[in-house]
């Protein structure tokens, strides 16, 4: 079962890759935030007809989560914004090595404080060497 969730998170990551460039080219033609707004409609609809379909859960019990669990929209548009901007200027790859680094770092963070009501995973001396290591990556394919 591991595997299968594996392979569906690197699925993710492939999309996230074809997504940098097609919501890059998007922006070059109708702006950045007219791509950003065209990307989550087009998203929108396509969640709507799951929902509507396939949904088993309880849209209803919005009501009941705790607030901040409702950012998760605005840090997708934010990302999806990112990824408008940063790619026709870096390029894919340049803008993918920073966005993983980025979600690495915060990641650890995450992992280390135990937030978020996750489990704590402790950062050592080799995971922070490890983070560095790909910070001056960004660096290096820069150059």
């Amino acid at each position: 079962m591991k595997l299968i969730f594996s392979l569906l998170a690197l699925t993710g990551g492939l999309a996230m890759g074809i997504q940098a460039v097609v919501n890059g080219g998007l922006g070059k033609r109708v702006g950045a935030i007219e791509a950003s707004f065209i990307s989550f409609l087009v998203g929108t609809a396509a969640l709507f007809f799951l929902v509507l379909f396939f949904g088993k859960g309880n849209m209803l019990a919005i009501s009941e989560v705790p607030k901040g669990q409702l950012i998760g929209g605005l840090l997708g548009a934010f990302f999806v914004l990112v990824l408008v901007l940063a790619t026709p200027k870096i390029g894919v790859t340049a803008t993918l090595i920073s966005v993983i680094v980025g979600q690495l770092l915060i990641g650890s963070l995450i992992d280390h404080f135990g937030l978020f009501g996750g489990e704590r995973f402790p950062l050592d001396t080799k995971k922070i060497l490890a983070l560095l290591m790909m910070l001056a990556s960004i660096y290096i394919f820069q150059k």
